[in-house]
């Protein structure tokens, strides 16, 4: 039998996995809490919580606190250091170096073999078996797979303790059929110096035959101009003429789509996100016309909700489980998982558009808002803006960071937004009226606060000369792979720090 006729009939047997996240939400979620609370049972922290007299979810939110990072930190201290049964039963052979965005603090998260297998992996088939599912007949085990992942060191510790990128971690455990068909080579795809690692892969891919490409936007629109370059192609279709799918995920596509269609070159390409951290995978676009996402409800992974408009980190106090989600509220994403992670506020916030079946985006971070006047900016709002305003006139953008800005007295505050074109705007003064007015359409609340110029003044956009954000990053030791420009500050420490590399 062909590869590629074996392989499509594999993991197209996922389909009915798949349905079962779309038809039995509320089973799935009660029988993985139920696996979740059996298996944590006997860990020093499901002990230290009663998870043995858990027979439900209330019994769950009374025993067991919630939790972030800090939280946590002691018993993974512990499990580093090789002691077992702490937060998942056995030993944690492997830990994931999560940074988040640049401006938060170095995370190290347990990466168990049950969270890598039955989440990680299978997230990752479940997204190849729904392509599969919408686009038919399609031939990707013809052609190889190129992964941008994150920078591969790997440091191996005492007892058998490995840490590092999550992408490094998951190219060191493919499965053979995988890596069979996957791009670069291991000894370039694990170079720690991104720098190299860019120059290295760009050479090594120009002449293999890709069909698809997964990695975070920023990383990977930077490898793919990379090899437009070493090539001397006027398009990547040029270069992969096979070329047809694009998943991403980690950071927001609005303002890079339109340079990676503009870059790629094809009008048949498609582009599918899913939601996949250092912490776990969650969801997959599942449908051809619509960028929502699946919420994968049987991966070893049971979800609670808090509502932003009540949210007060771990002292939070109305936590709800899936049943009682609400369409356009947004949520604070918290979890339990089997790494280990137990009531943990993730730091994203997400907003359901369905909830039957239960299908959502992500529209930001617990942290990363700006509410300096009152405006309540998200995330999601000035994604929103600036791709309506670069769209209108005609612009791309590479990068960019908003704060509120205090630095004139005589006039009222402001918001400072620093971008990174492309190519710079002809008139800097008429795009940001047109950012202003976009502002004004996607968030009511700033709109009310620009009124009259009382509250909040016209924005301050500073244009950063090319390859200041890679500057800053560099300087910082956070070139490549997961890390991430943070989009929005609610004070100007961050946006100054990075104005010093303009």
């Amino acid at each position: 039998m062909p590869f590629n006729t074996l392989f499509s009939w594999w993991i197209g047997r996922r389909m009915d996995r798949i349905h079962d996240y779309r038809d039995q939400p509320q089973a799935n979620q009660e029988r993985t809490l139920e696996f979740l609370l059996l298996e944590g049972s006997q860990t020093h922290y499901g002990r230290a919580h009663q998870f043995a007299a858990c027979s439900d979810y209330q019994d769950f939110r009374k025993n067991v606190p919630l939790s972030d990072y800090g939280t946590l930190k002691p018993y993974i201290d512990r499990a580093i250091e090789g002691e077992t049964d702490l937060l998942w039963p056995g030993a944690t052979k492997w830990f994931a170096k999560s940074s988040g965005t640049t401006a938060d603090r170095i995370k190290i998260l347990p990466v168990t073999e049950s969270a890598l297998l039955e989440n990680h992996y299978a997230g990752g088939k479940d997204l190849l078996a729904q392509y599969y599912h919408n686009f038919e007949g399609r031939k990707l085990y013809n052609a190889k797979h190129l992964i941008v992942g994150g920078t591969g060191k790997i440091e191996q510790h005492s007892h058998g303790v490995f840490i590092g990128d999550l992408s490094a971690i998951i190219i060191n455990n493919l499965p053979i059929w995988t890596e069979l068909r996957r791009t670069p080579k291991k000894e370039i795809a694990l170079l720690e110096n991104w720098e190299e690692k860019l120059d290295r892969m760009a050479s090594s891919v120009i002449d293999e035959n890709i069909c698809i490409i997964a990695g975070v936007p920023s990383w990977t629109l930077l490898l793919l101009q990379k090899v437009l370059e070493k090539s001397k192609k006027s398009s990547i279709a040029e270069v992969w003429p096979n070329l047809e799918l694009y998943i991403h995920g980690g950071v927001s596509f609005v303002p890079y789509q339109k340079a990676f269609e503009q870059l790629i070159g094809k009008s048949d390409m498609n582009y599918v996100e899913n939601y996949n951290a250092s912490e776990g995978y969650f969801g997959l676009q599942d449908q051809k016309n619509s960028k929502d996402l699946l919420l994968l409800t049987n991966s070893e992974v049971f979800y609670e909700f808090i509502p932003m408009s009540s949210f007060d980190g771990n002292n939070s106090k109305e936590v709800i489980s899936l049943n009682q989600v609400q369409i356009n509220i947004d949520y604070a994403l918290v979890i339990s998982t089997s790494a280990g992670l137990w009531r943990y506020i993730i730091g994203d916030t997400i907003r359901f558009n369905q909830i039957n079946p239960y299908r959502f985006v992500v529209s930001g971070r617990t942290t990363h808002y700006i509410n300096a006047f009152g405006e309540k900016l998200i995330i999601e709002h000035a994604e929103q803006a600036l791709s309506e305003a670069c769209s209108m006139h005609n612009l791309q953008v590479r990068d960019y960071t908003v704060a509120p800005d205090f630095s004139d007295s005589t006039q009222i505050g402001r918001h400072h937004w620093l971008i990174e074109f492309e190519q710079d705007p002809i008139d800097l003064s008429v795009f940001t009226e047109t950012l202003d007015q976009a502002l004004k359409k996607a968030n009511a609340d700033y709109d009310a606060k620009r009124k009259g110029n009382i509250n909040i003044g016209l924005p301050l956009v500073t244009l950063a000369t090319n390859g200041t954000f890679h500057r800053w990053l560099k300087q910082k030791g956070k070139l490549g792979g997961h890390h991430k420009i943070p989009r929005l500050q609610n004070s100007e420490h961050l946006l100054n720090e990075i104005l010093r590399h303009k």
